[in-house]
Formats: C-alpha cells, sequence, structure tokens
C-alpha cells in the first residue's frame, strides 16, 4: 500500500516534496482542494451563461488574438486546438524526475480554486503521477513568459490521447496507454487548457530539482574543501571564530564552522605549520561558499513562493465575483533566481578547481602530479585539465538568460523572462559542479595519502576508508575517466 501526500493549502516545501519522490508517495486530492476546484469550476460555468461578456481564455482566442470572440459550442476544440498548436518543443528531452515534479507542481497550483479548472483535469493528473505515466517533454521551446507554453503543451497533450509518455520504461503513444487503463481522454472544458499550458512549472521544476540536488552538492562542497585543506597541510587560523565575527555574513559563519567541525581532531590540522598563509581557494572557503549559501538562501525562497502559487491566467476569484486577466504566469521572478543560482554554483566548482590545481603542483611536500615516479607517470595532471574544462564551460552557461528578451505573440508579449533557458542550464551546471568536486576528492583523497602516518579528522578518514573502496590509492598510470566516473558515482551515492 503506496503512502498517500494529501494536495491542500498547507505549504509544500522541498522537505515534503523530497519524501514523495524517494518514498514513492501517491497523491490524492484533500477535501478542501476538491472543495475549491468545485467552487471555482461552478461559477465559471454560470460566468459563462452572459455570452455577451468576453473572458479572456473562455470564450475568446489567446495572446493577440484575445478579441476574437468563440461561439460555445466551439469552446472544447479552442482548448483542444491550444493544446496541439502550442506543443512545438524540439532538442534533448526533459529528463523523467523533472517531468513528473512539473506533474506534482502543477496539480499544487491548480489545487487552490483559482483556475476554474474541473476535479476530472486535476484528477487525471494526479492519475499520471501515481502511475508513472510522463509525458515527453523537450528543453527547448519556452520564452517563459506566458508560463512555460511548450513544454506544458507537451505536458498536457497524454490527457487529450495525443502525444508520447514513457510508461515503464518504454517510450508509448498516449492512446495506447490510456487504452490500458480503459481511460477516456479528457474532453477539455473552457479555460482548461489555458490553465494547463499558463504557468512556470517548468522553470520551477527545474529550480526544485536543482535545490535538491544542491542540498548535497553545497554540503560536500565544504566536506571536500576540508580534506583538500588538510591534504595542502593548510594553517587553520582563517577559520577562527573571531575573523568572521567582525565579517559576520550568515554563510561565511556557517561554513567556517563547518571546516573547524570535519577537522577537529585532525593531527595534521593541529600541527605546528611554516606556511604563515595559504591560497585564497583554501584560505578563503567561508567567504566564497558562505557568499554561494546566502545566495542560494535566496533562491530557495523565492522557488518555494513560487510553488504554493496560482501561476496561470486568468485568475478566478469566486467569493470576490472577478475573473481578472493578470500577468503571474511571466517568469520574471524565476528567471532571475535562476541565473543567480547558476552563478552561485559555478563559484563553488570554480574555487573547487583552484584547489585541484594547487594539489597537483608539487607543493608542500606533495610530489609533482601527486604521483610517485612523476616523469614515467603523469599521474593527476590531465585530470586537473578536465576540471579546468567544466569550470570555463560553467563560466561560457552562466551569462544570464534573463537579461534577454525577444518580442513574441506580434507583439502581445514584448518582454519575456527566458526563464526556461535560464532552468535548462542551470541544470547543466549542477551536474558539471558534481563532476568538478568529483575531480577534487579524487585528487585530495591521493594527496592526503603522503602524508601518512599522519591522519586527518576522524569524519575525514571515515568518508575516505569508504572512497578508497570505490575509488583506491593510484600507484602508477591507468585510465583516469574510470575513476572519476567512480567517483561522481560516490557523491551521487553518499551524503555528507
Amino acid at each position: 500500500m503506496s503512502k498517500i501526500h494529501y494536495i491542500d493549502s498547507s505549504v509544500l516545501d522541498f522537505e515534503t516534496i523530497e519524501k514523495i519522490l524517494d518514498e514513492n508517495y501517491h497523491l490524492a486530492l484533500s477535501e478542501e482542494a476538491e472543495s475549491k476546484i468545485n467552487k471555482a469550476r461552478h461559477y465559471l460555468d454560470q460566468k459563462q451563461q452572459d455570452r455577451d461578456k468576453p473572458i479572456y481564455g473562455v470564450n475568446t482566442g489567446f495572446g493577440s488574438l484575445c478579441n476574437i470572440k468563440i461561439a460555445e459550442d466551439q469552446l472544447t476544440q479552442l482548448q483542444e486546438n491550444l493544446v496541439m498548436s502550442h506543443a512545438c518543443g524540439t532538442g534533448e528531452r526533459v529528463r523523467p524526475i523533472i517531468v513528473k515534479l512539473m506533474l506534482l507542481l502543477k496539480i499544487q497550483s491548480l489545487s487552490y480554486g483559482n483556475s476554474g479548472v474541473s476535479v476530472a483535469l486535476v484528477q487525471r493528473l494526479i492519475d499520471f503521477f501515481n502511475k508513472d505515466i510522463l509525458p515527453v517533454i523537450f528543453e527547448q521551446g519556452s520564452l517563459g513568459a506566458s508560463g512555460d507554453l511548450a513544454p506544458l503543451a507537451h505536458l498536457s497533450l497524454p490527457l487529450i490521447g495525443k502525444g508520447k509518455v514513457i510508461y515503464k520504461g518504454e517510450e508509448k503513444s498516449a492512446e495506447a496507454v490510456l487504452n490500458e487503463f480503459n481511460w477516456k481522454p479528457i474532453q477539455l472544458q473552457s479555460k482548461e487548457g489555458l490553465a494547463l499550458l499558463n504557468g512556470t512549472q517548468f522553470m520551477s521544476a527545474h529550480g526544485v530539482f536543482s535545490i535538491l540536488k544542491t542540498k548535497r552538492l553545497s554540503s560536500q562542497a565544504d566536506f571536500i574543501s576540508a580534506i583538500s585543506i588538510d591534504a595542502f597541510d593548510c594553517n587553520m587560523s582563517p577559520y577562527d571564530e573571531l575573523v568572521h565575527d567582525v565579517r559576520p555574513h550568515r554563510g561565511q559563519i556557517k561554513t567556517a564552522q563547518r571546516i573547524l567541525e570535519i577537522l577537529d581532531d585532525s593531527e595534521i590540522a593541529k600541527r605546528h605549520k611554516t606556511n604563515v598563509q595559504d591560497p585564497y581557494s583554501f584560505r578563503c572557503v567561508p567567504q566564497v561558499h558562505g557568499a554561494s549559501k546566502d545566495a542560494l538562501h535566496y533562491v530557495f525562497q523565492t522557488v518555494k513562493t513560487e510553488i504554493n502559487s496560482v501561476t496561470d491566467n486568468p485568475n478566478v476569484f469566486v467569493d470576490e465575483d472577478k475573473v481578472i486577466s493578470g500577468g503571474n504566469f511571466h517568469g520574471q521572478p524565476m528567471a532571475l533566481a535562476l541565473d543567480f543560482m547558476a552563478i552561485a554554483l559555478s563559484e563553488l566548482g570554480n574555487i573547487s578547481e583552484r584547489r585541484t590545481y594547487q594539489l597537483v603542483s608539487g607543493l608542500r611536500g606533495l610530489p609533482d602530479f601527486l604521483v610517485d615516479s612523476p616523469g614515467l607517470n603523469s599521474g593527476f595532471m590531465i585530470p586537473q585539465y578536465t576540471a579546468a574544462s567544466i569550470v570555463s564551460q560553467n563560466k561560457q552557461l552562466c551569462t544570464p538568460a534573463s537579461v534577454d528578451s525577444i518580442v513574441s505573440s506580434n507583439g502581445q508579449e514584448d518582454h519575456v523572462s527566458m526563464g526556461a533557458n535560464s532552468a535548462t542550464k542551470l541544470v547543466r551546471v549542477l551536474d558539471n559542479l558534481e563532476r568538478i568536486l568529483a575531480i577534487e576528492i579524487f585528487n585530495a583523497s591521493q594527496a592526503l595519502h603522503f602524508r601518512h602516518p599522519l591522519k586527518s579528522s576522524t569524519q575525514v578518514e571515515n568518508i575516505l576508508s569508504k572512497f578508497r573502496k570505490v575509488v583506491p590509492v593510484v600507484k602508477e598510470d591507468k585510465i583516469m575517466s574510470d575513476e572519476i566516473e567512480k567517483s561522481i558515482i560516490f557523491l551521487n551515492n553518499h551524503k555528507f
């Protein structure tokens, strides 16, 4: 029996989402959500009786066609035409986990009763989520303006029996999967196609995915930097709390405290140092990692607000007797936040590669390129090249998408956020960061080997004992890409 998460008005947080995904929760509408959805749908049906009054997206065309009135007997066709015509995605397929997040976030947004959709529509989305029927969606096509129109159209196509889905690991036609469950295609009512397509769930799902992964990688970045600090035989005075109390940025203070905690009982850290100062990539870990933490805190708050919001258009306010065409679908809050997140994550990778560079430089009693018989063996020379290449790519990916805008929809949508591009490149930056950190722990583990018989802290030695079972100390040249891949898998499977 699957665990159930009830969709209601309580705040959906990242911990809850992670639990839903990791423990394979099923979704269900609460009585509260069902009541709100029904109330708004009934209100909208009544509102349509006034056929002389145009309501955007309900009995009118879309975008720059908003002044064209649509006959009542054509409203279902209008909504289905909208979904089909907007399914213009291309490029790489969106990862299944992100598609599943899109389903969850679209269900959450529609559950507040401000969208005018039917319970049947929301329930079909829930069925897709619970049965792991994941629409095929493409990365390219959204301007992040009237929401994520193209990707959300692809999310919606299977509801009406069109498009493709991934089910049980295979790509199938939506029609075939609906038949497998004896489900009839949804007949979209007025406003429902628009409610599905308007919204920021493509951007938001990428943001949530990135946040969940970032929580692990940010913690690992601190821990791996501590390994490198001991491996490079660094002076510990820069982490003294007195230094950070006089410049009390929250992230900086937390990072310095964590470094001291990780290296608390390290023999290497406690011994007398002849070096008065260390390179910035070691000495300024609290300042650099801390600044990224503070930036990420802002991003987390922005994304949390977004996923607990109504982002389609128009918005239905039953108690106030209003249907308002506004702009909550505009992705600017997400675009700026996701660009900022990419920059913050890129910097964690940037400083990581600099530590890797220092470790292979033949300084502080370490052999050139961290290998016996350098010359005969190239050792860790080229893993640093690889890290440098990835860091450079991240810098290119961090050019903000949100500073761009291209007029669309015949001038009606004259400012767009480009937040979807912010979202997709953020995920690439995140993947790159994981690879860079994997290379650093690979190097730092090797460097610490040359400090024996001195030991690092209990925490570090415990992690490295596990790591070396997967990635042993390199005695002579071997195919290093295999070891890097094992390091990436190790980071994927361990939280520290």
